[in-house]
């Protein structure tokens, strides 16, 4: 069991980059940097220990990732105290706790999850199967909204399939996965998983590199175009979860309270820094003002403040250049006549990057809060009247991760869902995920498919043996 002060110690570097708390400013801890001579290394021993990682057959594996999951459970508390300081999100409702126990969640479904050998063909035409081998080395690529949890989404059905891998943080929340990872590493042999510290140029060489059958990335879809780009001339792999904004529509027979709760988490949950978060509302005119009012309602009761006040359940922005986008966007809006109902008056001289729990609605379904993904605490609300109109703006976008569709009738709300462009539509809920329901975007939201057995299947090499 670690302590959050042991813990720091054994992933930071004083000679390293800083690493700021976003809701205070004060200094966390110094990240190491590592260079592309790092990155040759963790390769050249992860090669050497990928064929007996892979020889252990996945029983024994599956083994030494539950270990892992439990080495997780006796240090959660200190790996949640990382997560706050760093990435800025609270301790407590979905926050780092939540976060670190969905890291030892998703261990254990990468171990017990089933992928047998599938019989194609057996009889007078003959004999075929199909097995998933390992890739050999996946290189992953992380985000800094949930870094330890992205991390293990990558890492975990990896190992399980019997590759290495070599992991780069996001540089803004690197001590977290450095500190996963060293906690996993107690369990499993040497060199089988190695996480570096390093900035853009790192994630370059990494995705360039000709060692890596396999590129996993969760980020934007600029980056992600960068990739499939750089990684071309080597033709790996890639599972690419990239940029959402992900829509919901409200139908007119909803009742406001019984959604509001789940409308509410399904947009500002981690401060609204989640890819399939509920970034854009459209409304009914039936049930529109009822709808703001009961999310208002809730918006205003839900406490906001630095993530270690065990009071608190939203926290700031990670970054200052993410605060300035989703502040430029409302203030857009603003000047363009739309009207704030809650928030969208930050104080921008606190050293933390605090912006208040937004709604605006009386928006153009045209402004650019409602189609740039904005990735924060601000949420538009369009009202509509027209159930196809709805849809087509929904649709309209370069995006499709997730999208929700509310009603009292979920009969009605399938079909609307079947209509909607989005790789995961949830009915009377936003966001929610499971480790055995796979999960992907579509459009400009990137593509393969990760957790269950489709996600073990995207970390490994088909084989099909004929005769």
């Amino acid at each position: 069991m670690h302590s959050y002060d042991s813990l720091l110690a054994t992933v930071t570097d004083s000679r390293g980059r800083p690493i700021a708390d976003p809701a205070t400013g004060e200094l966390v801890g110094h990240a190491p940097e590592h260079g592309v001579g790092h990155l040759d290394r963790a390769i050249e021993t992860a090669r050497a220990a990928q064929p007996e990682w892979a020889a252990l057959g996945h029983d024994e594996r599956a083994r030494l990732l539950r270990a892992a999951a439990d080495a997780v459970d006796e240090s959660a508390e200190a790996l949640a105290g990382i997560i706050t300081r760093e990435q800025g999100k609270p301790l407590n409702g979905p926050g780092s706790r939540f976060e670190a126990g969905a890291v030892s969640t998703w261990l254990r479904a990468a171990a017990t999850t089933p992928l047998e050998t599938e019989q194609l063909l057996d009889g007078e035409h003959g004999s075929a199967t199909l097995d998933y081998e390992p890739v050999g080395l996946v290189g992953a690529i992380g985000p800094w909204n949930w870094p330890a949890m992205i991390a293990t989404w990558q890492f975990a059905p990896a190992l399980r399939m019997g590759n290495a891998v070599v992991m780069k943080p996001s540089e803004h929340t690197p001590l977290s996965v450095l500190a996963l990872v060293e906690i996993v590493n107690r369990v499993l042999p040497p060199g089988v998983l190695t996480a570096l510290s390093g900035d853009r140029a790192m994630g370059e060489a990494l995705t360039a590199h000709p060692a890596f059958g396999k590129i996993m990335f969760t980020g934007s879809t600029r980056t992600g175009k960068a990739i499939v780009r750089g990684s071309a001339e080597h033709l790996p792999r890639l599972t690419l979860e990239l940029g959402g904004n992900d829509p919901g529509i409200v139908l007119p027979d909803a009742e406001p309270e019984a959604i509001a709760e789940d409308l509410f988490w399904g947009a500002f949950i981690n401060t609204g820094q989640t890819c399939a978060c509920l970034k854009r509302l459209y409304v009914h005119d039936d049930v529109h003002d009822a709808v703001v009012e009961a999310l208002a309602d809730l918006a205003a009761k839900t406490p906001m403040g630095p993530g270690i006040d065990e009071r608190n359940v939203l926290g700031p922005l990670t970054t200052r250049q993410q605060f300035g986008i989703v502040d430029d966007l409302v203030e857009r809006a603003k000047a363009a006549g739309a009207r704030v109902v809650l928030g969208g008056d930050p104080d921008r001289e606190l050293p933390g990057n605090f912006y208040p729990t937004t709604l605006v609605t009386d928006i153009a379904p045209g402004q650019p809060l409602v189609v740039q993904e904005q990735f924060g605490p601000a949420l538009p609300v369009v009202r509509y009247t027209d159930l196809d109109e709805a849809i087509e703006r929904a649709n309209a976008l370069d995006a499709g991760l997730g999208a929700s569709v509310w009603s009292a009738d979920p009969e009605r709300a399938r079909q609307v869902a079947k209509r909607v462009a989005a790789g995961t539509v949830w009915i009377n809920q936003h966001g929610g995920i499971h480790p055995m329901v796979p999960f992907g975007g579509i459009k400009g939201s990137g593509y393969g498919l990760e957790f269950g057995a489709e996600g073990l299947k995207a970390v490994s090499v088909p084989k099909v043996i004929s005769g």
